[in-house]
């Protein structure tokens, strides 16, 4: 009993753990005594910072100026002196240089050792008396220079700035007061150094937006980007580089990385700060060998080396060291440790050499990628310093980690993740495919073994991995926030400071299923052979479950408000309809394929099906690239995703070949087979068909409940013995006995002086039997009308198993049959009458 208590306990206590989106919220609208005004109707809010203030600092400022301006309607002022009294007053600075935080902390109105040496580490507090004449006042304060801006992008994010504001479109909300709850507020020390992301795989998406948008992956570019990591509390990146050298292709981006505090790296095959585009660049340029090579190529690749960090050496940075083949390929054949290790030797004497300081005074990584992995595996080791960065499989799931039991390596471990990949069985270039579940799960089995150095993820065109990207690095910043029963919760809070609380729930959950069904497998994997047509209905089963979802988002895209609308697309609707889309192409082309082997006519009807779709699919590309956000988009939805040929992807989408059938090939299934205790057929469906002279058939499309109905042409004709007019359905029983067969018609009345409508029912040239449906009918109101439909019921004797014939005659005008029934001992209740039964032909 004592152990199941204390499991319970245990239990509730992880039930109950929350998220913290940071600090704990301290913004609120609502005054009393316990908050301090930041801003009313009647107040303008000024900013204190030193006149030194480091510019990155002053960048983050004045993007907190341009959110509360956004918020209130109103700009608030920066002053280096002489603060108005009166108004409300926000002091932002960094422990250590020279600022009023140092003056603050020494007069003890901030406690010191909760910044000193600490690690990107802010407090926000308010405090009293801070200059002379002004009564109280809010301090940012920060450990360092990054520690500052993430507590001004936290403040940013409580009044109501979401990260995702530029690129996700998220709107903010107006609010006219703002009130801070007095308190001291800490996200404390970051549990992860370096926390980042990497765009790769950037064409045509990324490449074609940044070129319309900026002219290129430029320091415009990259300003924005640098602005959303610091926004996440991320402080790490690997640039664009398909063709692209972050430090060559505009000349302000490394400086502008160093101002923000972004800690630039380069990618797990690019060592030394320098990009493979440089290389190509450096050989073109100077006339040289084009030999990444090292055994044959020594004295260029060391010139070239010298030149990243010669480049880079007064900004701060992760290095990038040791060797893969050219183009992110693995070494040559017979390549030897003792090369590798020399090379990681050789490009370390480059560091101290341009930076005139010890080699691990330089933070430096190398990358076990792919085979780089076998070459630690087989024993190669780099120095103490050096971080060692283990990869996943480029499909989420971690290849390595360090071995607990042994020794570990003093310079720590990081991980390299993907969102993206380039590469085999398929590319995964296109939407989100990582549930927030399976990227805890890997990542914090990561964290429990140690690796908690560097966490960087591939997140490809950075859109649209907008949600996985903010789980990713809010994890990086404390994985013990998280665990296996509050994930949803991290999602409905997410989903709440997008849209607000109102549709927090239900967009979050629809967040969390869709990644799901995209992990089952990826979009560029999925095609018309992946789930079953015939086992379990498989293959219906998936695409209806995706119809609802897109369902659902449809209708909170309907609800929601306007200013919303677009985010919403982004986020939440275009990820989900478009790949419903999909999986609705292809389970068309399924079918196609299906019914054109069986001569089936229906065939065609799903060949126009998979066009459809294909052209939809073109639709909401368009829509997202071009009409949403006033056309904010253009290329971001360009990944070719339909019609793969390869592991590699295409110019464009691939319309999926259908097959038509010409109506000499047709051949029409016609012998209805009984299954599961019953037979269901469609009135329309019959077999064979007799009209007279005087009388005919016709079916009636859409008519009634279910498919249609069939009915006597003309109306006022009656049928004479002579005329025969009737029509048969061939059925193939497995069983024997007596049956119930029972008609669905139309809730004709006995508009003929109350005589009623009459049929004749029989199989295989049996005496039939005479029915009269209504004639009893005597104006009384009931289950006719209410149900829109007459059952009428008659009971067969079927002897042999096999092929019968059901014939159905009708001796007076005005009857509409819809459905007929033949229960065999299986038939279940239902409202509109079991599914139609399998056909097949004679």
């Amino acid at each position: 009993m004592k152990n199941y208590l204390k499991f319970i306990s245990t239990l509730i206590i992880v039930l109950i753990s929350t998220i913290s989106k940071a600090a704990q919220p301290f913004i609120t609208e609502d005054k009393n005594q316990n908050v301090m005004v930041l801003k009313e109707k009647s107040l303008s809010l000024s900013f204190w910072v030193n006149s030194n203030l480091d510019a990155g600092i002053l960048r983050a400022v004045n993007n907190l100026q341009s959110d509360f301006e956004k918020v209130v309607g109103q700009r608030p002022i920066i002053l280096n002196q002489n603060p108005n009294a009166s108004s409300p007053l926000i002091i932002i600075g960094t422990i250590g240089s020279n600022s009023i935080i140092d003056d603050l902390i020494k007069q003890k109105k901030i406690e010191g050792k909760e910044l000193k040496g600490k690690n990107e580490k802010f407090i926000i507090q308010q405090v009293k008396n801070p200059f002379k004449g002004v009564d109280e006042a809010l301090v940012i304060a920060g450990s360092d220079k990054r520690g500052t801006i993430y507590g001004i992008y936290e403040l940013s994010r409580q009044i109501g700035v979401s990260p995702w504001y530029y690129w996700a479109d998220v709107p903010v909300k107006h609010k006219e007061n703002i009130y801070f709850i007095k308190g001291v507020y800490t996200d404390g020390e970051p549990a992860v150094k370096y926390r980042g992301i990497f765009l790769n795989d950037e064409a045509p998406a990324l490449s074609g937006w940044a070129k319309a948008t900026f002219g290129g992956f430029n320091s415009k570019f990259y300003e924005k980007v640098f602005e959303l990591v610091l926004r996440l509390k991320g402080n790490y990146m690997w640039p664009a580089m398909w063709g692209n050298a972050f430090y060559d292709d505009d000349a302000a981006s490394g400086p502008l990385a160093n101002e923000m505090g972004i800690v630039m790296g380069t990618s797990h095959h690019e060592p030394m700060a320098l990009a493979q585009t440089d290389w190509r660049r450096y050989i073109k340029k100077n006339n040289l060998p084009n030999v990444w090579d090292y055994s044959k190529n020594k004295t260029v690749l060391d010139e070239f080396w010298k030149t990243g960090i010669q480049r880079s050496k007064n900004w701060e940075k992760l290095v990038t060291i040791g060797m893969r083949g050219d183009g992110d390929e693995a070494m040559s054949e017979g390549t030897n440790i003792s090369l590798l290790e020399n090379i990681v030797k050789e490009q370390r004497k480059i560091i101290e050499k341009e930076t005139g300081q010890s080699a691990n005074k330089t933070p430096q990584v190398w990358a076990l990628y792919k085979e780089v992995q076998d070459y630690y595996d087989q024993g190669m080791r780099v120095p103490d310093d050096v971080i060692l960065l283990f990869c996943d499989d480029n499909w989420g799931n971690v290849r390595k980690l360090p071995d607990l039991s042994k020794p570990l390596h003093k310079g720590g471990y990081g991980m390299y993740y993907h969102f993206d990949y380039v590469g085999g069985p398929r590319n995964s270039k296109w939407i989100n495919i990582s549930p927030i579940q399976r990227v805890w799960e890997q990542m914090n089995l990561s964290y429990e073994n140690g690796v908690d150095k560097v966490w960087i993820v591939n997140v490809g065109d950075l859109k649209p991995m907008e949600f996985p990207i903010s789980f990713f690095l809010d994890m990086a910043w404390n994985p013990k926030n998280f665990n296996s029963q509050n994930l949803f919760q991290y999602t409905e809070s997410w989903a709440e400071e997008q849209f607000g609380s109102k549709y927090s729930k239900e967009i979050a959950r629809l967040l969390n299923t869709y990644p799901k069904f995209n992990r089952r497998v990826t979009p560029e994997m999925l095609d018309s052979k992946t789930y079953s047509l015939e086992n379990y209905n498989e293959f219906e089963t998936v695409v209806n479950a995706y119809k609802n979802l897109a369902l659902d988002a449809y209708r909170v895209y309907n609800e929601l408000p306007n200013q919303y609308k677009d985010a919403y697309f982004q986020l939440v609707l275009y990820p989900i309809d478009a790949c419903c889309n999909l999986y609705e192409m292809y389970f068309a082309q399924a079918k196609n394929k299906k019914l054109a082997a069986e001569k089936n006519s229906l065939a065609n009807y799903y060949a126009d099906e998979v066009k459809v779709k294909f052209d939809r699919d073109s639709i909401l590309q368009n829509k997202y690239n071009n009409e949403i956000a006033s056309g904010k988009w253009p290329h971001m939805m360009d990944q070719m995703r339909i019609g793969y040929k390869a592991w590699h992807d295409g110019p464009k989408n691939i319309l999926p070949e259908v097959k038509y059938i010409s109506n000499s090939e047709i051949v029409v299934p016609k012998v209805f087979v009984e299954k599961d205790g019953y037979v269901s057929i469609n009135a329309e469906h019959f077999y064979k068909v007799n009209n007279s002279k005087k009388m005919h058939w016709e079916v009636i499309p859409d008519f009634g409940k279910t498919l249609s109905g069939i009915t006597t042409f003309p109306q006022n004709s009656y049928s004479m013995s002579e005329d025969n007019v009737f029509v048969e359905y061939e059925i193939n029983f497995a069983s024997t006995g007596e049956f119930t067969v029972e008609l669905l018609l139309a809730p004709t009345l006995n508009f003929n002086s109350n005589k009623g409508l009459r049929y004749e029912i029989s199989f295989d040239g049996e005496k039939p039997q005479l029915v009269n449906f209504n004639g009893h009918y005597k104006g009384e109101l009931g289950k006719w009308q209410a149900e829109h439909m007459i059952h009428s019921v008659t009971k067969h004797t079927i002897l042999k198993s096999g092929k019968h014939t059901l014939r159905f005659r009708v001796l007076d005008p005005g009857i509409v049959l819809q459905k007929i029934l033949i229960d065999t001992g299986g038939l279940k209740p239902s409202y509109l009458g079991a599914p139609e039964s399998e056909r097949i032909a004679e």
